[in-house]
């Protein structure tokens, strides 16, 4: 990632409350950090209140919080949403850190960089990169992602050895907790001590997780962290970044204390400018204990006031989506239930006008450790449910068991053939959502006898046909009678396409499953009768 810091040296003379003037460069969407200097009163820190304004093409305009980052560092982190010429001003009860003005441009983006992800202008239900371009989440849970480098100052190679894994198969968004402490069952005794991460040693406070000093934060622990996100950003991987996590025996401070809010606060600081990042205010949020949903309602409202670069929001929580559901920018669901498809269906229905995110559908592919024991551990049965899941119009996340919590097996290729997952389905599921534009679909109920539609109800219908299908009836579309229609079938196990034919349009085609009996998708293109000269 190409990171531009750049210093703002501040003469402390009294009565000084401008700084110098700093011309910069960062390209369009890409995080600068402008740092600051000067000495504040010893424990005050991370309490104070400290901005910048920037404005830009068009007089746009957005108040960005600054945060400490040891010594006398103060830093603003910005991503310009817009290339050509910002200036800044900054605020502060901070004598020496007030009324500071510069100036930085922004160029065009780096080559391939689409923007942070948001909700797509042309449909709610959808979401889009900032230019525009469609993006279909298919997430992989990582939760212990912050902790395989931590305690390695020099480089990250375990992050970048998994993420490589991640990458090339298709994944485009990681779930990830900023911290969490150890999981709730029991060890697989066959686990080497290589790949457990539970109990780690770093710890985001003062102190550690047995004996904690919440009245400071560990600024190794966040400048460590920052590594994993910006190498996320890299790899164009989105850093769905689970703020809290109340069920892995944190210990956390009380909600809503000082110092509850200044670790929550530092976080939205600290990580706000990086484009590749989605906001999840917590892992299974009001299931616990720790605190009410009105506790949820206040957090989000407090990160929308300090996120000057405004990141989708989500809660790791249905009860409180559906519940709340003009807080978030789009609903996330655990939903294990063996009818997912029809399950989906409901929800989409019942949230019309947002994105609708499986976050945990009950499938955690098995590995050659045991963890933790879902209701679905075949790989095939984890893509059924993914496909099911997409076809009613949701998106998904993926969980291989020996990465997904306390257990991280980043070395994947050394593992024995046999043990090592099959990602490589999700390889050939990301391919045909890019080919097949399904952004542009939507689950359709009567075009065919069995299995499940996506359509543009027109021309074109994609019906997913689990493995016990032989055949399958498509039905005739309004305004192409006496046209063709042609066939071409999607082997999710393989990728490969294979030419079905073309026939004439009838009421009902009836179209036979290849051999051997499997998971198949059907690709249907409707054509018109050429018109009679």
């Amino acid at each position: 990632m190409i990171f531009r810091k750049v210093s703002v040296f501040l003469l402390l003379a009294v009565g000084l409350t401008s700084g110098l003037t700093a011309a910069n460069t960062t390209a369009r969407w890409q995080p600068i950090d402008l740092e600051f200097n000067a000495s504040v009163q010893s424990g005050t820190e991370f309490d104070l209140d400290f901005a910048a304004t920037f404005t830009g093409p068009g007089n746009q305009s957005a108040t960005i919080p600054g945060f400490f980052d040891g010594g006398d560092r103060f830093i603003v982190r910005f991503a310009p949403p817009t290339a050509g010429e910002w200036t800044y001003l900054t605020s502060s009860s901070e004598r020496s850190l007030a009324g500071l003005t510069g100036s930085l441009t922004a160029t065009t983006p780096l080559p391939g960089k689409r923007g942070p992800v948001g909700i797509s202008e042309s449909d709610s239900r959808k979401f889009a990169y900032a230019d525009g371009s469609q993006y279909f989440p298919i997430a992989f849970e990582l939760d212990w992602l912050f902790a395989i480098d931590a305690e390695n100052g020099d480089d990250i190679p375990k992050t970048r050895s998994v993420i490589r894994h991640v990458r090339e198969n298709g994944f485009n968004q990681i779930v990830m907790n900023l911290f969490a402490y150890d999981v709730n069952w029991p060890r697989d005794p066959e686990l080497p001590a290589k790949y457990d991460y539970g109990k780690p040693r770093v710890f985001p406070f003062g102190g550690d997780n047995t004996d904690p000093d919440f009245s400071t934060l560990d600024l190794e622990f966040f400048q460590r962290f920052d590594r994993v996100v910006e190498h996320l950003d890299e790899q164009d991987i989105i850093a769905h970044l689970m703020i809290y996590v109340w069920n892995k025996q944190v210990t956390w401070p009380d909600a809503e204390s000082d110092a509850d809010n200044r670790y929550f606060d530092y976080v939205v600081k600290r990580y706000q400018a990086y484009p590749n990042l989605i906001w999840d205010i917590s892992k299974e949020a009001t299931g616990y204990g720790h605190n009410d949903r009105q506790y949820i309602v206040d957090r989000i409202s407090r990160l929308r006031a300090l996120d000057g670069h405004d990141r989708l929001v989500t809660v790791h929580d249905y009860g409180y989506c559906n519940q709340y559901p003009e807080t978030v920018n789009f609903i996330s669901i655990q939903n294990w239930h063996s009818e997912i498809w029809s399950k989906m269906c409901e929800v989409v229905a019942d949230h019309p006008t947002k994105p609708i995110f499986n976050i945990e559908h009950g499938g955690y592919e098995k590995g050659p450790y045991h963890v933790f024991t879902g209701t679905y551990l075949t790989p095939l049965s984890n893509l059924e449910r993914a496909y099911k899941i997409i076809f009613a119009g949701a998106s998904i996340t993926h969980y291989w068991q020996d990465t997904s919590w306390n257990v991280v097996v980043h070395d994947i290729e050394n593992l024995p053939k046999k043990d090592q997952p099959s990602f490589h389905y999700y390889r050939h599921l990301a391919d045909f959502l890019e080919a097949q534009q399904v952004n542009d679909l939507e689950p359709t109920i009567g075009a065919a006898s069995a299995g499940f539609c996506l359509s543009n109800n027109d021309d074109i219908y994609l019906h997913y046909l689990p493995s016990d299908h032989d055949a399958i009836v498509v039905r005739q579309r309004p305004g192409y009678e006496n046209g063709k229609v042609h066939f071409t079938w999607f082997d999710p196990l393989t990728g490969e396409y294979t030419d079905g034919g073309t026939r004439d349009v009838e009421r009902w085609v009836r179209v036979h499953t290849p051999q051997p009996y499997q998971m198949r998708i059907l690709l249907v293109r409707f054509s018109k009768a050429a018109p009679q000269k």
